[in-house]
């Protein structure tokens, strides 16, 4: 955290401004942490609470509406994109959707403090054809909560933060070990979860001429249609016979269809 506070103290808003926005597109940036710097450097007088406010607001925002624009005209490529580094990104794809569909634009009031859905929802808006105004709205107020919830906790907190990085200074070399140590845990732990989850990343498919000779052989099945809303409108065109299924409401859509027929599924 040290470092991070020596780039608040000499670079100020724009470190700022700078940090949260790389976090709302995706990347792994501390910005909670950065918002707890700014609020004790307010109380430590080196930057102003409405200028870290403004600056916190408007990147954080900035870094939202892109990846909006991006979900709308890209679909659910965006969103398997952000998911590459999970354990499982059809999982990962599923349960956002599933998170954002059931809760809708209440989801962008709170996605700031849920790790993984933060940078979902935003594409996930995109996708699902939400009004833009309506996005702003939702998506500024959320970000506002989560700039005055981490600032505001630096602003309170600012004495018990100059004391825990003296504290720091004096078992410097001890942290710098824990630290390694922990990282090192943490990727050993990432692999191990990958490697225990590596059957679930091979899904399983049919050749379309295999499905077409099953289907003409009078062979029941039932084809699925869960192409996302940026590639799906109420003018495309389908396989014949095949029925539409949202994707965002796979689980319990299937749950409706026969378990003694083979379902498959396509999308673009």
């Amino acid at each position: 955290m040290e470092w991070l506070i020596h780039i608040i103290e000499q670079h100020g808003y724009l470190a700022l401004g700078v940090i949260v926005f790389l976090e709302a597109i995706g990347l792994p940036i501390p910005a909670a942490v950065a918002l707890v710097v700014s609020g004790a450097a307010v109380a430590w007088h080196l930057m102003t609470p409405l200028g870290t406010l403004a600056v916190g607001l408007f990147g954080i925002v900035l870094g939202d509406v892109l990846l909006f624009e991006l979900g709308r005209k890209s679909g659910w490529w965006l969103l398997g994109l952000l998911c590459r580094v999970s354990v499982n990104p059809e999982t990962c794809i599923l349960r956002s959707a599933e998170s954002f569909y059931k809760r809708g634009r209440v989801t962008l009031l709170f996605a700031k403090f849920v790790p993984g859905i933060n940078t979902m929802a935003p594409p996930l808006a995109g996708s699902m054809r939400m009004p833009f105004r309506k996005f702003l709205k939702y998506d500024a107020g959320g970000a506002l909560l989560y700039v005055l919830a981490y600032a505001g906790a630096g602003f309170l907190f600012s004495r018990l933060l100059r004391d825990i990085l003296r504290a720091f200074e004096t078992v410097g070399r001890a942290v710098e070990i824990v630290f390694v140590l922990a990282v090192l845990g943490y990727t050993i732990y990432r692999i191990h979860l990958y490697w225990t989850h590596r059957v679930y990343r091979v899904v399983p498919r049919a050749l379309v001429q295999e499905l077409i000779a099953r289907r003409d052989a009078g062979e029941g099945l039932i084809l699925a249609d869960v192409r996302s809303h940026g590639y799906y409108d109420a003018g495309t065109v389908r396989i014949r016979g095949s029925i539409r299924i949202e994707p965002n409401n796979l689980k319990e859509s299937t749950k409706s269809l026969s378990k003694e027929k083979p379902i498959f599924l396509y999308c673009t």
